[in-house]
């Protein structure tokens, strides 16, 4: 369960949600799974599996998850069945089926189709630190962030988080970073970064394993490209991608911190509270020190 992306938000006041009253509200979101007609289900899911609690909570850090299940059923396939059916009805009644009649016959093929389409089912972990304020959503995409969010707040009524913003724009300390050659603090630049214009047709230079301290790279600095996205390490123990929405994506644990975790563990349970006991302790300090880089919070 070690997080892979993380989305940032801010908890914006105190968190007033203990294990047992989180636990309540998220039953009221308790995933179903889709229907026979449903294209899509989503709701709360124990993040240890089955038999766990909603919430998992250890050292006032507490761990949820969204379930998602999704119908795989392409509007094409859809489409390929009507046509088939709409020939069928020219040729019994001697004209061409209108517009109204052919958008019925796709919905009563799609309801048809539906139960017989194949499920994919996600997970998406959301870790919440009221210790440091931190709401934090393993999660590639804000869009899917974003579905979450409004997920939990359709459990709790009101969610009083905000998007992090920083005094220094992540895109603007990652280009001078890049044209320095070094990253300041305990984080070091990897090997890959993406570089795009400021203007309309924003025009991208992508280095994937390539030395990043070149003139080169500093020649598309100053002809005006800014970067976008830069991989970092923090204290030799966790590697990463930056972007300019101040998003974390592609994060690496260094294998001895793994090993530590299972070297405390005796069971499955005991290897998953360590797991996230380290993780949370580690990604708390990363993202404290990253807010210091960036001239810390702004308002």
């Amino acid at each position: 369960m070690w997080f892979r992306n993380l989305q940032i938000f801010r908890l914006t006041s105190e968190w007033a949600y203990s294990t047992e009253s989180l636990s309540a509200a998220l039953h009221k979101g308790l995933f179903q799974g889709c229907g026979a007609t449903d294209r899509m289900a989503r709701g709360w899911v124990p993040p240890r599996g089955e038999a766990g609690a909603l919430v998992f909570s250890i050292q006032h850090q507490q761990l949820i998850a969204l379930g998602v299940e999704q119908k795989l059923l392409p509007a094409s396939v859809v489409r390929q069945y009507a046509q088939a059916k709409l020939l069928e009805i020219e040729a019994a009644q001697g004209y061409k089926p209108g517009r109204k009649q052919s958008r019925e016959v796709f919905d009563q093929l799609e309801a048809e189709l539906l139960p017989r389409a194949f499920v994919k089912r996600g997970l998406t972990y959301v870790w919440i630190d009221p210790v440091n304020r931190w709401l934090l959503v393993d999660a590639s995409s804000s869009t899917r962030a974003d579905e979450v969010m409004e997920q939990l707040k359709l459990s709790l009524g009101e969610l009083p988080v905000t998007l992090v913003k920083t005094q220094l724009a992540p895109a603007t300390a990652m280009t001078q970073w890049l044209a320095a050659g070094e990253a300041p603090g305990s984080f070091t630049i990897d090997r890959d970064c993406e570089l795009c214009a400021a203007v309309e047709e924003r025009a991208a230079v992508r280095y994937v394993r390539h030395n990043l301290d070149s003139d080169e790279v500093r020649s598309h600095i100053a002809g005006g490209k800014t970067a976008t996205r830069l991989a970092l390490t923090w204290s030799e123990r966790i590697s990463f991608v930056l972007t300019e929405q101040l998003q974390i994506k592609r994060l690496v644990f260094l294998d001895l911190l793994k090993e530590d975790a299972e070297r405390q563990a005796e069971n499955a349970d005991d290897v998953f509270a360590a797991d996230f006991t380290l993780m949370s302790g580690e990604l708390a300090q990363l993202l404290g020190h990253l807010l210091d880089v960036l001239g810390g919070e702004g308002e």
